[in-house]
């Protein structure tokens, strides 16, 4: 059996569940227009709208806040998706990686030690077999933690619906096996 929902800690971070009182912190990474736009999504456009993504898109299982130790103030969310709420997984030992983080966090390997924490959760307490994480053309950070998680190019597909933003995009899907996979030092 998986271990329930848990709280994943590293050197700088703290990931942990969503709360309704971070719907102000939510707001003011996810209204940038550089952050949302690049990952499917369009920017936020105010706290309440922050708040039902909290509530609702941020409830899911295995899908937490990343927060900075220093404050524990929420800069980002990560999250593994299964089943239906995947575009790319579907046995039931697999999951899609997704995620995002503000602005302001950018080029500092957060991300990256995020991403490598939740792996080693669906790797090593979730028994998962594989994990899949897809980017849009243009997304270069994205890439780049992929690439520095040890994620290998299975496709790229052009005009995939990306339906928030009413557009089609080209997409570019990898995946990490779990004996491919090596646990990141931070």
């Amino acid at each position: 059996m998986t271990p329930p929902h848990t709280t994943i800690e590293t050197p700088r971070l703290l990931l942990r569940r969503w709360q309704d009182g971070d719907a102000h912190d939510l707001f003011e990474y996810a209204s940038d227009p550089e952050v949302g736009p690049v990952a499917g999504w369009p920017p936020h456009q105010s706290v309440e709208e922050s708040r039902q993504i909290v509530q609702t898109v941020f409830a899911a299982p295995e899908t937490y806040a990343v927060c900075l130790k220093q404050d524990g103030r929420a800069i980002g969310a990560i999250g593994l998706k299964f089943g239906d709420g995947a575009d790319l997984a579907d046995a039931d030992n697999e999951a899609e990686l997704g995620y995002w983080l503000g602005r302001p966090f950018w080029g500092q390997g957060i991300m990256t030690e995020a991403a490598g924490a939740v792996l080693r959760r669906a790797f090593q307490d979730m028994g998962l077999a594989r994990v899949w994480a897809g980017y849009y053309d243009g997304n270069e950070r994205s890439r780049r933690v992929l690439e520095k998680c040890g994620f290998r190019h299975w496709r790229t597909t052009e005009d995939v619906d990306v339906p928030l933003m009413g557009e089609t995009r080209t997409e570019h899907a990898g995946c990490i096996m779990r004996e491919e996979w090596a646990p990141l030092s931070f």
